[in-house]
């Protein structure tokens, strides 16, 4: 693609006589439509180039490709800032609403804002893409074990292991892990937000809440909004597991108030699947068990990723293209790190053309079969928005992105699996509340640790959480929402949001929140266009083209038009509502108010 030089404006910064001269004319519209065209070119080489630098670093981790992937952040970051900045000029002029609108696409493009220091931009880009390979690079060291074990073997033991003592050394393990990015992520605070700053914002965590069509204060006030309405859910939820795992592991677990960390079958407590067999009601067998089915078919990762395709061909869209096949990546190499976290890309190749690919160690687990339709979902989003100008090529926001494939996750339903020919039959009726637990174990427990990720970094953004508080503000977070403590005293000598990808990946967590309350607002429309008259929970919408229609409609307009007016045409509605989570679990939440009568409730 033809390079971009800097636009006719920002050169003008570099001449001109030293004189005093007179105030440079009020900019006009034809100046603005100059300024988003060339700024439009030039982003999209620079974020290309970027990409394919990040995906060969996540692919092939040395200090080389660490440093090749850095210098080419640094200039998407370094362009995206100057160019943010520069948009500022336009502020107040009267052009277009799609020319506006792209205005404030570039002021709000960037995640991490570069200061405009070339030594402390490179310096924040250095530290942004060196915490994101220590991740990748991170092994879990056992006491008295010789080699150290990737999260792929931790999560794979700490969902299986009933042992409180292994679950506690493979806990502490892995958290010690984030103890070493401490020091940089400090730095790397102070750095963003000085960035941040120089963009008009008061901090990283504003400049974040910025992106979504309303003010930073408004968006923190909604998503408190949205978690009132699902709070009673999680508690009823949190009161049953901690009764029966009390139940299983004794005094270890408290017959009220907050619970182990360590003892909910996932490293952050985010997902509490992996204990559904605890926490099974009685007579209420899922009737099958879809990683058993997938490991005696002996699925392997292609064939995993073939039925996430085929769940979006049977709406009406495309195959994937061959390319997707040629450059993923499905498993983890033998001869080299990479950084497994499933992740979806876009490289645009040298054509033009979408170059659409996932990027996941898959295992043949029913964790990993959901996985892949939701990166999947990322996608075919990626390709329905590519007519979409550069700028617009992105979803409504970013809890869009995250909630398409986790909406196609939602059909993944008994009668989806037997038309699959995964399972012979669909389980009765009485089986229905042990499917809802076991559901809710994943998306009702999800929903307060979506909320605290960023709860913590806009504190810490804004200075009301320092680097001599880090831990302790993260676990107060994590007592307050969650109701969870760690297994063991922790202290400031500890970084444990170091230990989760997105910390020092740097990569925005609120998406995930907003996604898993969209995703079932999306799931009831889309139920309702495909006809569907069971219970919401019993719904799929695999092979119903009115449905997939719907979709599509949305997913083609990207970023084009503000998110209300997306989820408009999907849903009807312009405001995210939650009760379409309360509809889906509504018979799991009378069943556990009666399982949880007489029983201290909260922590």
């Amino acid at each position: 693609m033809k390079r971009v030089t800097l636009p006719l404006c920002a050169l003008l910064l570099l001449t001109g006589p030293a004189r005093a001269q007179a105030p440079a004319p009020r900019p006009t519209a034809d100046d603005a439509v100059r300024f988003v065209d060339a700024a439009e070119k030039r982003l999209l080489d620079l974020t290309v180039e970027a990409s394919r630098a990040g995906w060969v670093q996540a692919n092939f981790i040395t200090q080389d490709t660490e440093a090749l992937s850095a210098l080419a952040g640094e200039r998407l970051i370094k362009a995206t800032a100057e160019l943010a900045k520069e948009a500022e000029r336009f502020r107040g002029v009267a052009v277009s609403p799609e020319t506006a609108r792209k205005l404030e696409k570039i002021r709000l493009s960037l995640d991490l804002a570069a200061p405009a220091d070339p030594a402390k931009s490179a310096e924040v880009t250095r530290l942004a893409s060196g915490m994101d390979a220590a991740y990748g690079r991170g092994r879990a060291v056992l006491p008295g074990a010789k080699d150290g074990l990737t999260f792929e073997d931790v999560n794979r033991r700490m969902a299986s292991s009933r042992d409180p003592k292994e679950l506690l050394a493979l806990w502490k393990a892995w958290h010690a892990v984030g103890t070493p990015m401490r020091a940089d992520y400090a730095r790397f605070v102070t750095l963003s937000n000085e960035g941040a700053k120089e963009l008009g914002f008061a901090d990283t965590g504003a400049m974040w809440r910025s992106k979504y069509d309303m003010s930073p204060d408004a968006f923190a006030q909604e998503m408190d909004r949205l978690w009132e309405e699902v709070k009673p859910l999680y508690v009823a939820l949190h009161t049953y597991a901690r009764t029966k795992l009390r139940e299983k592991y004794g005094d270890a677990v408290p017959a009220s108030g907050p619970i182990p960390a360590h003892l909910l079958g996932n490293m952050w407590a985010q997902d509490w699947t992996n204990v559904y067999p605890l926490l099974a009601p009685k007579a209420a067998d899922a009737g099958y068990d879809l990683t058993k089915i997938l490991e005696t078919r002996k699925t392997d990762a292609r064939g995993m990723v073939k039925y996430g395709e085929g769940f979006f061909i049977s709406l009406g869209f495309a195959p994937l293209p061959a390319t997707f096949w040629e450059r993923s990546l499905f498993t983890r190499p033998r001869d080299r790190d990479v950084v497994c976290h499933a992740s979806a890309w876009d490289l645009e190749d040298a054509g033009g053309a979408s170059d659409i690919r996932i990027k996941m160690c898959i295992e043949p687990t029913a964790e990993d079969f959901v996985t892949v339709h939701h990166e999947l979902g990322h996608n075919f989003y990626q390709r329905a928005y590519a007519q979409q100008p550069p700028l617009f090529r992105e979803s409504a926001n970013d809890g869009f992105h995250e909630a398409i494939g986790d909406t196609i996750a939602l059909s993944i339903t008994p009668k989806y699996l037997k038309q699959l020919g995964l399972i012979a039959a669909e389980p009765p009726p009485a089986g229905d509340i042990g499917f809802l637990l076991d559901r809710a174990l994943e998306k009702v427990a999800f929903l307060p640790f979506g909320l605290l990720i960023d709860q913590w970094r806009w504190k810490v953004f804004a200075g009301e959480v320092t680097p001599a508080t880090y831990n302790a503000a993260w676990w107060e977070l994590k007592r307050k929402y969650q109701g969870v403590v760690p297994p063991e005293a922790r202290s400031e000598a500890d970084f444990d949001p170091g230990a989760k990808y997105h910390v020092p990946g740097n990569t925005p967590y609120m998406r995930y929140f907003l996604a898993h309350v969209l995703q079932f607002q999306f799931h009831r429309a889309l139920a309702q266009a495909a006809g569907c008259t069971e219970p919401l929970y019993r719904c799929s919408i695999y092979g119903n083209k009115e449905a997939g229609r719907r979709l599509n409609e949305m997913l083609q307009m990207g970023s084009s038009r503000p998110w209300p007016e997306a989820l408009e045409k999907l849903t009807g509605q312009r405001k995210i509502d939650a009760t379409a989570i309360l509809d889906y679990f509504a018979p799991l939440k009378k069943w556990l108010d009666v399982e949880n009568a007489g029983k201290p409730s909260g922590w």
